[in-house]
């Protein structure tokens, strides 16, 4: 069963544009050359996945938006 919300084309927009703070998309970059040249603790390697699956959801529910509002991915 699917259900239709309306929400206003400001959240819309906002979910679309959503993206990781410089921060943490730096952070999430070094652990990901660092595992392709094998050099990840444990901690670090929790690390790298939990913020790639973070990564994947965030890419899903801005795909979803950006369909919405008739845009495609940049």
């Amino acid at each position: 069963m699917s259900a239709v919300i309306q929400a206003p084309q400001t959240l819309i927009e906002s979910v679309a544009a959503m993206r990781f703070p410089a921060k943490t998309d730096a952070i999430l970059r070094s652990l990901m050359d660092r595992n392709t040249n094998g050099q990840l603790t444990p901690g670090e390697r929790e690390q790298l996945e939990a913020l790639a699956e973070l990564s994947e959801e965030i890419a899903l529910v801005r795909a979803q938006a950006l369909r919405l509002l008739g845009r495609a991915p940049t």
